[in-house]
């Protein structure tokens, strides 16, 4: 009864000990993979969500420098509001002015994974602000 009892538990002696070497490694292996797949993921988000917000401040900036110069005409403040874009690393799609009121319309590529490319696109408008009729 005794030998039964260290067959089961599987002693160092016993073929069932050797079938189970490796099984801890294949465990690690499947677990680093987890987590290199979730970092993958989270660094996709996170530069989506970078993208997004450098996207949004170009929109404000060349939203902003263009109803400075809204007084001047639209090609004035367009282009204003176009060069300000650039330099914060966007490109505007569209620009548009309505008397003092300018609404910019800008875009930044986005590569959150290799060989990935997305675009954010944001609008912003800048200009006075009307009093709501009572």
């Amino acid at each position: 009864m005794r030998g039964a009892w260290r067959r089961d538990r599987g002693t160092a002696g016993d073929r069932g000990a050797v079938r189970d070497r490796g099984a801890a490694t294949v465990l690690v292996l499947a677990f680093g993979l987890v987590l290199a797949m979730a970092g993958a993921v989270a660094a996709g988000v996170c530069s989506a969500w970078v993208g997004r917000h450098a996207a949004r401040n170009a929109a404000d900036l060349g939203a902003l420098a263009g109803a400075a110069r809204t007084i001047y005409g639209p090609p004035i403040a367009c282009a204003w509001a176009e060069r300000l874009v650039v330099a914060n690393g966007g490109r505007m799609t569209s620009c548009v002015v309505e008397g003092l009121e300018i609404v910019v319309r800008a875009e930044v590529v986005v590569r959150p994974l290799p060989g990935l490319e997305r675009r954010a696109v944001v609008a912003a408008r800048a200009g006075p602000v009307y009093a709501v009729p009572v």
